[in-house]
This record gives structure tokens, sequence and C-alpha cells, in this order.
């Protein structure tokens, strides 16, 4: 049984994690060649203050205007 992770960051719709995962799992079967009720998915939603990039927080680079949050 295939377990796939991913990483995002918190902020998006319950229906785009949806999407995430049922086209996750239909990609992963078909290229395992198994049936697509065998493929896990997991979802980890990281917090803006806990994901960096270029030595500032997520939550740091919206506040300036740098970044743009996730749509939800």
């Amino acid at each position: 049984m295939p377990i796939c992770m991913i990483k995002i960051l918190e902020g998006r719709s319950v229906e785009k994690k949806r999407r995430l995962i049922e086209s996750v799992s239909h990609a992963m079967a078909d290229s395992l060649e198994m049936p697509v009720d065998r493929v896990r998915v997991v979802i980890e939603e990281i917090p803006l203050e806990c994901w960096g990039r270029g030595g500032k927080t997520v939550a740091d680079r919206v506040a300036e205007g740098s970044a743009a949050l996730p749509k939800p």
C-alpha cells in the first residue's frame, strides 16, 4: 500500500484538499498499476509562521506584502 505524504501551507478549502487527494490517488494508482483504493494520501498543513523561505516566515512575508496567502 503506497502512502503519499504532502505538506502544504494551511488555509486551503476542504474542497481543494479533496481534489488534491483524488488527483494524487489516481496518479499514483495509474503509475503503479494498482487499484486506487489501495493508495493512501496524507496532507499535513503547516502554519504560515512555521514555513520559511529566504530567511523569513511566510507569515512575515504576507504581512510585508511580498507573499500571498494560499487561495482557499
